[in-house]
């Protein structure tokens, strides 16, 4: 029997996970044509709203229905602006691990947004689901989602070598691909007990600039 996502709402303190609808089309197109969602992303250059409805419309609903993952748009509790996105694939319902990334937008960088989102997603996925393991994969590179894994309690596996395709800015402002390695973390049930204390205690979210 196949096992899916529930089509769920995560709230925190100051954001709210839910799925995307098609007033997001804009905002999201935006946020994937950022610079550094370029750099260490996969998504077409340039992305266009075209590309963006498909994903929201079409491939976001099917990744969930068909059990492979789940893809949420992060939005501000406030002002319901989008800020990010949550993304689960990977999905072994066997095993009950998962792949978790994270993207935050240009606009809302600096606010801790990612680590909360992430960290939040995690409680659900072990409390609500009864996960038992999430992977996290940062380009080398990507010194700023290493921190976010750390933030939230992962641990570091070891180094996949040679295994991420990243894209760095051309002398004639294009782009061109550069092979790094992955860095794998791992986050179990037991390792997030506590960190929300930690948080709190040592400044709450936003200590770091962290953006994907």
């Amino acid at each position: 029997m196949m096992s899916t996502f529930p089509d769920i709402s995560i709230n925190t303190d100051r954001l709210v996970l839910r799925p995307f609808d098609e007033d997001d089309i804009q905002a999201f197109t935006e946020m994937m044509n950022d610079e550094q969602v370029m750099a260490w992303t996969d998504v077409p250059q340039p992305f266009t709203e075209r590309e963006a409805r498909t994903w929201i419309t079409g491939y976001a609903p099917t990744e969930r229905t068909s059990g492979r993952g789940l893809d949420l748009a992060v939005t501000e509790f406030l002002t319901q602006r989008l800020v990010g996105v949550i993304q689960l694939t990977k999905t072994d319902w066997h095993v009950r691990a998962t792949e978790l990334s994270y993207v935050v937008a240009p606009w809302a960088r600096g606010e801790g947004y990612a680590s909360e989102a992430a960290l939040a997603t995690a409680q659900w996925l072990f409390r609500e689901q009864k996960f038992e393991r999430i992977e996290l994969r940062t380009a080398a590179d990507n010194t700023a989602s290493q921190q976010v894994a750390q933030k939230i309690g992962c641990i570091s596996e070891g180094v996949l070598r040679n295994a991420c395709i990243a894209r760095a800015r051309t002398a004639e402002d294009g782009w061109t691909e550069v092979r790094t390695d992955f860095i794998v973390w791992s986050l179990l049930p037991e390792d997030i007990e506590g960190v929300s204390e930690e948080l709190a205690d040592s400044g709450g979210y936003g200590a770091y600039s962290d953006w994907n």
